[in-house]
């Protein structure tokens, strides 16, 4: 069994992650465009989970100090439970904290437990609803974590 590591998103990794995407966001995915637009933008920081040559998961963030903003973070649903979302999110953190952000901010589905969860675990608080975001009867919770370990500004 190959370990699983977590490395700086690249261009040829879009392709993959856009297909990822589509089995885990079947009814609004992003875009290889979206993917090729974030990649580009120099506030953003995006990284993928490899196992062995196979990417298995990815996230991004906004980064602009004193501000972060999660954009994003999925999982292969053949490897979740793995605790690679945690993974995803500790590296997030870790890249905002050395962007010198203070907080972290990101909307999460209310009808999506496990992702509540493992927020929760990393100290993200809810601060705002905002009602039927995703679709009637499903709201997004707004977290945030603050402050943000080892942020220095």
């Amino acid at each position: 069994m190959t370990s699983v590591s977590v490395r700086p998103m690249r261009w040829p990794d879009i392709d993959a992650v856009h297909r990822l995407e589509t089995v885990l966001f079947a009814v609004d995915p992003w875009s290889i465009e979206q993917f090729w637009s974030e990649l580009a933008q120099p506030t953003r920081s995006y990284v993928v989970a490899v196992d062995g040559d196979r990417i298995i998961g990815y996230a991004g963030a906004f980064l602009l100090a004193p501000d972060s903003d999660v954009q994003t973070i999925a999982v292969s649903p053949l490897d979740q439970g793995r605790g690679i979302g945690a993974t995803l999110l500790r590296s997030l953190i870790d890249e905002a904290s050395a962007a010198g952000c203070r907080q972290m901010l990101l909307e999460v589905r209310s009808d999506n437990p496990s992702a509540i969860a493992i927020y929760q675990r990393f100290g993200f608080e809810r601060i705002s609803l905002r009602r039927d975001y995703y679709e009637r009867g499903i709201d997004a919770i707004i977290m945030r974590l603050r402050p943000i370990a080892g942020s220095t500004r």
